[in-house]
């Protein structure tokens, strides 16, 4: 597997469970349908993000893979927990 692939795969997990964490912990009392499809929803969405941005970071080619996974990682959390937090 491509070291960017690997990166994009983690990033996106990372942040996924970074941002769905504090959420689990918010709603753990009760657990809902749609509490569950969004967390999916939010797994996917940064999941794309994570692949677009570290693509578009390697594209453009400035800095190294692993400042580029960190970037992302840093936008990415804070993109998620900004948007769970707001809707909750």
């Amino acid at each position: 597997m491509n070291q960017l692939t690997k990166a994009q795969i983690t990033v996106g997990l990372l942040s996924f469970f970074a941002t769905v964490w504090p959420l689990v912990q918010k709603i753990s009392s009760s657990i809902d349908v749609a509490i569950v499809a969004r967390i999916v929803i939010l797994l996917v969405v940064l999941l794309v993000l994570s692949i677009v941005i570290l693509g578009i970071l390697e594209w453009v080619n400035i800095f190294d893979l692993k400042t580029n996974s960190v970037l992302t990682i840093m936008v990415l959390i804070t993109l998620g927990i900004s948007s769970t937090f707001g809707t909750f």
